[in-house]
């Protein structure tokens, strides 16, 4: 059966309404379309944990900055569909931007903690505010058991987990590990901006990650090895905002050898921006 796609709250809350008098668990997949299969890693994710999944699709113009591709994001409702339908997702939550911010609509979702550590938060300081609002709205619209997040955006699935903490919103945060290309590059939406060229070269940033790690279990100093990992990567024609460790938990700079540790890269390649993180 073809997805059923609903466009604003009401309908939204009728369908999940049924699956709640039925007895049955559900999960979101929140996204802003374009899908590919890190996306539909997540659908599978949901349906391990819940009986029924559903998918939003949503490009939330308030974590957008005013210089940032929001007019120009990806867009494919008919493939998105298609894709959903072939892994049996029964709703497509699609609202349109006035029914999430209406004319009169005044409040924001202000988050500190894990958005304020100097990383995405420092080159796009709009982001996590608008994510923390647009997530805050998908939570409670939907009532969902579970929330399946990608590990690929490690610092919003922090962000995401500290709101629903924060709030009391009773749905469970699931990060879901990053799918990567056969050669290592993480899946995003925004890879179908690189050239063949671009393309060939993105895959750096996974590797210098590797490399990095491995030193670091080795025995060297964290920064002496991001360092070289940002070198290596400024050298191969990337724009490096950062190459960092970090505690895997809170995001902070680590302060004793024995914290878990996160790495995390945000680079330019010509006019698209990729990120990636690592477990050590």
């Amino acid at each position: 059966m073809t997805p059923k796609i609903v466009r604003n709250v009401t309908s939204l809350r009728r369908e999940t309404a049924r699956w709640r008098t039925e007895g049955l668990t559900y999960a979101i997949v929140p996204t802003m379309g374009a899908l590919h299969e890190g996306h539909l890693d997540l659908v599978r994710e949901g349906f391990k944990r819940a009986d029924r999944v559903l998918v939003s699709i949503f490009v939330n113009p308030k974590q957008f900055g005013a210089k940032e591709d929001l007019s120009h994001y990806p867009r494919d409702e008919e493939g998105d569909v298609e894709k959903l339908n072939q892994e049996g997702v029964p709703l497509i939550y699609a609202p349109t931007s006035d029914s999430i911010y209406p004319l009169d609509f005044s409040t924001t979702v202000h988050i500190e903690g894990p958005a304020k550590v100097g990383l995405e938060d420092k080159y796009r300081p709009h982001f996590f505010d608008g994510v923390a609002t647009i997530v805050s709205k998908l939570f409670i619209q939907s009532g969902a058991n579970y929330a399946m997040f990608g590990e690929k955006d490690y610092q919003q699935l922090l962000v995401v987990t500290r709101v629903a903490k924060d709030l009391d919103i009773p749905t469970e945060v699931v990060g879901i590990a990053t799918r990567r290309e056969v050669d290592g590059l993480a899946m995003s939406s925004r890879n179908r901006y690189l050239s063949k060229t671009e393309r060939g070269h993105a895959t750096a940033i996974h590797k210098n990650l590797q490399q990095a790690a491995e030193k670091i279990r080795g025995g060297i100093n964290q920064q002496t090895a991001t360092r070289a990992a940002s070198r290596s990567l400024t050298t191969l024609g990337f724009k490096v905002d950062y190459v960092t460790a970090r505690n895997a938990e809170t995001l902070a700079v680590p302060q004793n050898p024995d914290e878990p540790l996160r790495l995390l890269a945000a680079a330019w390649l010509g006019k698209t921006r990729l990120i990636d993180n690592i477990a050590v």
